[in-house]
């Protein structure tokens, strides 16, 4: 990136780190953690709506929709999200590459499943064959996105449904004593007080995701904690800036990123719950009122 750079072995000590950290790799490691940042901005939308679906279909009366609420909650709870992680993307990458196959080569006489092969015609590869880098990059991180919000949509769903569960029924009663529809009840008593309850352990929730990030290298994406890896790792004299073996400092770095997001976190947790819970019958809402008294 400087001038000065053509020859690190001559550099002085601030020099040599300046073009250290200024090189190719490490500007992708600072790019990781901006795709980080980008995976749960749309990560936690996407599953939270998924989530408040999953709530509806457990809470009704229709009981296939109940029973479809039900299976996909208890299912992705109880399977480990690892499991979910590598099967989401595979599954539903060769369900992709499977229905292009049949509409862009009808006249393919051999079977698609050959072994432990799944062998489709080239022009149904997903992303195609010969796609630059940032298409490959932006298939893996969809799909990421999807298999992050497949499971912990099903943990938001159940903290949802609990949410609407611990709204007094004494005031749906009443909303339906002055004419309501149960449709107009939930949606004008339910849903504007269900979130005084649920932002407890959808903050849990957001802070496992947070967690979970690091788990994007098992979806082909190159993100923070394996370029920390890759960068502090012992380098030889192949490499233009040797050193010795650095991954410490790096995984020092992650964890200060980790815990600065998680201290936030709390802070916005905090100051959105101390917001919702202004003129509600709880216990948080109890002492905001002797606070202002």
């Amino acid at each position: 990136m400087f001038a000065f750079c053509t020859d690190p072995s001559t550099l002085p000590q601030w020099q040599w780190f300046a073009c250290y950290l200024t090189t190719q790799t490490h500007f992708a490691f600072y790019r990781s953690f901006f795709m980080v940042l980008l995976l749960l901005a749309i990560t936690a939308p996407v599953a939270l709506g998924m989530g408040l679906l999953g709530a509806l279909a457990v809470r009704s009366r229709f009981l296939p929709v109940s029973w479809l609420g039900k299976g996909y909650v208890n299912i992705v709870r109880g399977v480990p999200d690892i499991v979910f992680f590598m099967f989401v993307p595979i599954a539903l990458g060769q369900g992709i590459e499977w229905v292009f196959h049949h509409i862009q080569c009808p006249d393919w006489d051999q079977p698609i499943r050959q072994g432990n092969d799944f062998i489709v015609c080239r022009e149904a590869k997903v992303p195609p064959v010969g796609a630059p880098a940032w298409v490959r990059d932006a298939y893996a991180f969809t799909m990421a996105v999807v298999a992050f919000s497949l499971v912990f949509g099903a943990f938001a769903a159940n903290t949802l449904h609990g949410a609407m569960r611990a709204v007094p029924r004494a005031q749906i009663e009443t909303a339906e004593a002055f004419g309501m529809t149960p449709a107009q009840a939930f949606r004008r008593i339910v849903m504007p007080q269900m979130w005084v309850y649920a932002i407890p352990g959808l903050s849990n929730i957001w802070q496992i995701l947070v967690k979970a990030t690091p788990l994007l290298f098992l979806l082909g994406l190159q993100d923070a904690v394996y370029w920390a890896r890759e960068l502090g790792g012992q380098k030889t004299s192949l490499y233009t800036y040797p050193h010795p073996d650095w991954r410490v400092w790096y995984f020092l770095v992650l964890l200060a990123f980790y815990l600065f997001l998680t201290w936030l976190s709390e802070r916005g947790f905090g100051a959105l719950n101390r917001s919702l819970s202004r003129g509600q019958a709880t216990a948080e809402g109890e002492r905001l009122r002797k606070a202002a008294a």
